[in-house]
């Protein structure tokens, strides 16, 4: 078939075939990616948009807010379904770290550990892909050591064998690796820093139709007389969860704020801020209203500042980072208490674009003490 017409913007090939309806195909180049994922603010805004999971940009059309629309479009959309190849190239030239042991990546919003048949990439098809670009073709899969939900972005270890990964499983389950996350929250956490401790179950919700989602169980609930505690039944089905906090910087009603969840439970941080602080993370669709699923609804101010109407809300992407990983060394028989030598390894992952874009329209500023 003959084909009329090509044109190209910002990575992409649009080609169209004689007397058929249109077709796109992908071209990318990987020339243009910046190799350095942990450089300076400038770094960052020399980044592809797509290079942390943005798409090409498109002609904008329409009015202020169908630009925007089509701005968190290109700056959180485009990874999630292109051809492993293509998504470990992204991952090797924003790679955070890598020795005899370890990789750790950058991971882009929207790519999930697994996607289902037809449902895009998976990091888990990058597995065997990337360490063959790292090392060469006789390089073995890598192993998966700890999870990030599908719209997490951030760093994230990989292990290079068997038992590298046993050995780094074993200190995620002890709860050695320190990992510090960055959110955008929707409210300004009061106090401005602390620990959240209460406990987190997986419940039920009938509306507007059957789902799961996890839920407080707090050990202690406010008796009849005022000021009174009483403790409650502890559900066997409960898991512990405490996570600690501060707040970075705030404006206008929304805030950056630091996470370290100290305990490994599923959602946990979007759980504590959105049901124990009630101030839910910017892009959280499923928490934000813990009955229903229905898009977030952000007070006027915000969707003033962020450029969007109510309606649009739904184009959010979580603003959800994994900010720093930190192996620290591992102690010597019989050492107590922390040591001081150095981590084994210490990460610091810069955030995504649209996330970067986001502090922007919201005038939030870049904290002083981070890199």
């Amino acid at each position: 078939m003959a084909l009329t017409g090509c044109c190209r913007g910002a990575g992409w090939r649009f080609l169209a075939a004689a007397g058929s309806r249109r077709r796109r195909c992908l071209c990318l180049d990987f020339g243009s990616f910046c190799s350095d994922a942990a450089d300076v603010p400038r770094a960052a805004e020399r980044r592809p948009s797509w290079a942390h999971g943005g798409a090409p940009k498109e002609a904008a059309a329409g009015s202020p807010v169908s630009r925007r629309v089509q701005e968190l479009r290109r700056l959180s959309q485009g990874l999630q379904r292109v051809h492993p190849n293509v998504l470990a190239k992204v991952l090797k030239n924003g790679l955070l770290f890598h020795n005899e042991d370890w990789v750790v990546v950058d991971k882009p919003y929207g790519v999930p550990m697994e996607a289902a048949p037809g449902r895009g990439t998976g990091m888990q098809e990058v597995l065997p892909i990337l360490p063959k670009m790292l090392y060469g073709m006789t390089a073995q899969p890598l192993h998966i050591c700890h999870r990030l939900d599908k719209d997490n972005t951030g760093a994230m270890i990989l292990a290079r064998d068997g038992k590298s990964a046993l050995a780094l499983n074993h200190r995620f389950r002890m709860h050695e690796v320190i990992k510090k996350y960055w959110v955008v929250t929707v409210g300004i956490p009061v106090p401005s820093e602390g620990i959240i401790d209460i406990p987190i179950i997986e419940r039920e919700v009938s509306n507007p139709r059957k789902h799961f989602k996890m839920a407080l169980a707090p050990v202690f609930r406010v008796g009849d007389m005022e000021g009174t505690m009483l403790r409650a039944r502890q559900n066997r089905a409960a898991h512990s969860a405490v996570t600690q906090y501060r707040v970075l910087e705030s404006s206008g009603g929304t805030a950056l704020v630091e996470l370290q969840p100290l305990t490994g439970v599923k959602h946990q941080v979007r759980v504590h801020l959105a049901l124990a602080l009630g101030c839910p993370i910017l892009g959280d669709h499923k928490y934000s209203k813990w009955s229903s699923l229905e898009p977030q609804k952000l007070p006027e101010g915000v969707l003033r500042r962020l450029g969007l109407t109510q309606p649009k809300s739904r184009h959010v992407p979580l603003h959800l980072h994994s900010r720093q990983l930190r192996v620290p060394a591992a102690r010597s028989e019989g050492e107590e208490g922390e040591s001081e030598r150095e981590p084994m390894l210490n990460v610091i992952c810069r955030p995504p674009r649209y996330f970067l874009q986001t502090l922007k329209h919201l005038r939030i500023q870049w904290p002083e003490v981070a890199p």
